[in-house]
């Protein structure tokens, strides 16, 4: 039992997924099975990990146990009718042989309910014990049960019928292990196929003569008249003869009429042998027949895929023979046929099926299967999702067996290979040793650099197990680069990326010849203006300048070369891009033009010939600019911004200023030095609110300060909101303990956004390069209306209490009216009933309330209403 449950809890020790050693003692020989193949997009099939307790059909001692118990069916074959013909009564030696190979079925069946099976829609293994026990009770486990049973136990509840030898007809359910044994040993290139097939056929002649025998017999022993049968004309008391005699004889009968011999001596006497030989004959006939006609068609046809299999084996082995090749590359040959044939003729036909559908729909199930496995290929980072589509589209799947090489050093660039499943070896040959430089597993790519660089393979790429890889042809591969001309420079870059992070002195000097080409324009692959200038790589740069490269090219977002040159600090570059017609005041999506980012880098010498070439603040987006510089403290910065022509008093979309953010920061540094610029600080934004407004809500002295020394006459500060202003007398309440609000959160700007891959708007193909002149495309920050605030997530009011005279609160707008009423009665001591606007119409519910809006609470003892002043 320690042994069966070593057995159970080794479901994940099972074979290689699909491929079988053909022999038990360890050789590099396969052969095909009806194992298990991983289905397209399969992440890993290295071995098949099964749940505990699961027992793997390819597991090598379960393939013993169902050898054995194939042996056992021979003896069941034979001993069955033998036993049903022959005995009446069990004989000792017999029946304890029977009941030892009933047991060993038996547990069979207990092991059957462990055994994975092979779904035929998708080729996996399912381990799951409900799927597999009821998979098994619906199909053959009563036939299984009943064909155990002991015989002695049936004729002790059967004593009146003589069911001993009858019974025992139906372990004949048996025979169906060796139809399967002879179906996988056709397969099997390590035995001639020609005696596996007489094999079948003499095995099948032999228990056919042998069944018809038996019956005869039976027939004979069971006539009330023994002397009137076949047997007793020539051997009267056959009874009493050996049971060897008896038995050869009705052989003899049975050869003679399933040849069609003729009768000699022996013949049928009485009516039930005449009967019996009626059917049989006729049986013989119809049989003849068949195999002479419909067997023969199946055995040329059904089998013709397995013979030309087998013709191709022979012909690659004398092949590998007579041109006396290496034994590693017989083995390649024959391992890779016979996974072509696994491909291409079990069913699968997965490529087939593929050509012959429509492009779409091709293209949709390729982007179903692979599009997530080529989207984390490292060559392939960053890239648009049109590229991505169209290279999974042309990719096809191959698969390829154990110790084969992809791959082979020095040889001609011309396909590309995406590892889905398995594993492959990097090998070098040196000094005519191989050496293993590194493994490589899923989702990891093969060849790049030769079909990239178009340069010899440098490495020799060999599958350590049974691999699934995507191959993309190096002409196809090239074509779509070219169609998608940005997606070029992005993969060329992650290459040279990748070749940096490599330790070995191999992948550094191809680094430098990779930068040499690309400084001498030797690439095929489409690089942008772009590329170059963020390497810094001047020659590149000129060189695609003098084959006619638009100097204002740009990416996806807008940035052109220039603009990356200047934020790099790069003058030689600038200066290139200048000479050859680069607009300097070119913006980008987010408004910011190449001066800007010169003077974010503080690039003096940039900033220089750039103004001297015309370049002006005013042309990108200033109040971005300085609204920017504000958030970051940076007095500096602002203070270049006017110095290079930037006018800080001007607003933002929203309507928002850098004053505006100035006060809301604190910075009292910032704030003087933009009144001294002549910032407006009663200008207010979308909301009404105004710098000194924003002043007095966040209480900042030193601010305050400020604006009263700007002002020409001391006038008391008020809050400015929309179309109403609070009296002056109820400022100095503003800021109160009981005030409850929260902190102004600063607008979000286009920088801080966190940009995904970009989405298809075609910049990036040849079209979009092309009509890339001829369309204004500017950046619009979002607007803002005064609209309700649903939700009330941000909504301030100023309440007032006429009975409690000038008194005024800003507050928060909480969910519900009941909330407010019971704010105002704890700001103000008193029982609040409603709330109206200040036109006297009474608020009903809390979303028409909006923002900056002007509320009166009447209390509970007030004798009239009063009126809100406007």
């Amino acid at each position: 039992m320690g042994g069966m449950k070593g057995w159970l809890c080794s479901g994940n020790k099972g074979q290689l997924d699909g491929v079988e050693p053909s022999s038990i003692d360890g050789t590099s020989q396969y052969s095909l099975s009806n194992g298990l193949l991983p289905s397209l997009g399969a992440r890993s099939n290295r071995r098949v990990i099964l749940r505990r307790f699961i027992i793997s059909p390819f597991d090598s001692r379960y393939r013993w146990w169902e050898t054995f118990l194939i042996l056992l069916v021979f003896y069941t074959a034979w001993v069955s009718p033998f036993e049903f013909g022959f005995l009446k009564k069990p004989i000792k030696v017999l029946a304890i042989t029977d009941n030892i190979v009933n047991g060993f079925f038996a547990v069979d069946i207990i092991l059957t309910f462990f055994v994975a099976f092979l779904d035929p829609q998708t080729y996996l293994l399912v381990d799951n014990q409900k799927k597999i026990s009821w998979r098994y009770i619906r199909t053959w486990f009563l036939f299984d049960v009943i064909s155990t049973v002991p015989s002695e136990l049936v004729e002790k509840m059967f004593p009146s019928m003589q069911v001993y030898g009858l019974f025992n007809m139906l372990r004949l359910w048996r025979l169906r292990r060796v139809s399967k044994m002879f179906t996988r040993l056709e397969k099997d290139r390590n035995i001639s196929y020609f005696l596996v097939r007489c094999s079948k056929l003499i095995f099948v002649t032999l228990f056919a003569v042998h069944l018809a025998a038996c019956f005869y017999y039976y027939i004979a022993a069971h006539y009330p008249d023994p002397r009137k049968t076949w047997i007793g004309i020539g051997m009267e008391d056959f009874h009493l003869e050996a049971v060897s005699l008896r038995y050869v004889t009705s052989i003899y009968w049975s050869i003679t009429t399933l040849t069609t011999t003729g009768y000699g001596d022996l013949h049928p006497v009485n009516i039930r042998e005449m009967i019996f030989d009626i059917f049989y004959m006729l049986f013989n006939l119809g049989l003849t027949a068949y195999l002479i006609g419909n067997m023969t068609n199946l055995v040329v046809h059904g089998t013709s895929r397995t013979r030309r299999f087998r013709d191709t084996i022979q012909a690659a082995s004398s092949f590998g023979l007579r041109n006396r090749l290496p034994v590693r590359l017989q083995d390649q040959m024959l391992a890779h046929l016979c996974l072509k044939y696994r491909t291409d003729s079990e069913g699968l036909q997965q490529q087939e099926v593929l050509d012959s559908l429509p492009k779409a729909i091709k293209s949709s199930i390729s982007h179903y299967l692979f599009y997530s496995l080529l989207d984390k290929v490292y060559l392939f980072h960053g890239v648009s999702n049109d590229l991505l589509f169209q290279l999974v589209s042309e990719m096809k799947a191959e698969y390829f067996p154990p110790k084969e090489d992809v791959i082979l050093q020095n040889e001609a660039p011309t396909d590309l290979y995406v590892l889905v499943s398995g594993a492959v070896e990097f090998i070098v040959l040196r000094n005519g040793t191989e050496q293993v430089v590194r493994e490589a597993t899923s989702g990891e790519v093969c060849g790049e650099i030769g079909v990239l660089c178009y340069r010899p393979q440098l490495f020799t790429v060999r599958t350590r197990r049974l691999c699934q890889l995507l191959r993309l042809n190096r002409t196809a591969f090239l074509n779509l680069v070219q169609a998608n001309v940005g997606d070029g420079a992005i993969i060329m870059n992650n290459l040279l990326e990748h070749l940096k992070e490599q330790s070995d002195p191999l992948m550094q000097s191809v680094l430098r010849d990779v930068e040499n080409m690309l400084a001498r324009g030797r690439m095929d692959l489409p690089l942008s203006l772009c590329f170059a200038a963020a390497r810094g790589d001047e020659p590149l740069l000129q060189h695609l300048l003098r084959q006619g490269s638009d100097p204002n090219e740009a990416d996806m977002n807008g940035r052109t070369a220039l603009h990356i040159s200047a934020a790099n600090g790069n003058d030689n570059c600038a200066v290139v891009l200048l000479a050859y017609g680069a607009d300097p005041n070119a913006k980008d999506s987010e408004g910011n033009v190449p001066l800007w980012e010169a003077i974010m880098g503080r690039h003096e010498s940039l900033i220089k010939l750039l103004i001297d070439q015309g370049a002006t603040l005013a042309s990108g987006d200033v109040p971005q600019y300085a609204c920017y510089a504000v958030e970051q403290d940076n007095l500096e910065l602002l203070k270049d911004i006017v110095r290079y022509g930037g006018d800080v008093k001007l607003a933002k979309t929203n309507g928002t200023t850098p004053l505006h953010a100035a006060v809301t920061s604190g910075n009292a540094a910032i704030v003087k030095f933009l009144l001294k610029q002549g910032a407006d600080m009663e200008k207010g934004d979308v909301h009404g609110w105004t710098s000194k407004g924003l002043a007095e809500f966040h209480g900042n002295d030193d601010v305050k300060a400020l604006f009263r020394s700007k002002e020409e006459t001391n006038l008391q500060s008020v809050v400015s909101v929309p179309e109403n202003e609070v009296a002056p007398a109820s400022l100095k309440k503003l800021r109160t303990d009981s005030m409850d609000v929260t902190p102004r959160v600063r607008e979000v700007t286009w920088a801080d956004k966190n940009r995904r891959r970009r989405v298809n708007t075609f910049r990036n193909s040849l079209f979009g390069i092309m009509s890339a002149a001829t369309r204004g495309e500017t950046a619009e920050g979002s607007s803002f209306t005064n609209s309700p605030i649903f939700g009330n997530q941000s909504a301030r009011v100023i309440l007032k209490c006429p009975a409690k005279g000038e008194a005024v609160k800003l507050v928060m707008v909480p969910e519900t009216i009941q909330e407010l009423l019971d704010i105002g009665a704890q700001k103000f001591g008193c029982v609040c009933t409603k709330v109206v606007t200040a036109d006297g119409a009474e608020v009903d519910e809390v979303e028409v309330i909006r923002d900056g809006d002007h509320l009166s609470l009447i209390c509970e003892d007030e004798d009239d209403m009063q009126m809100p002043e406007s």
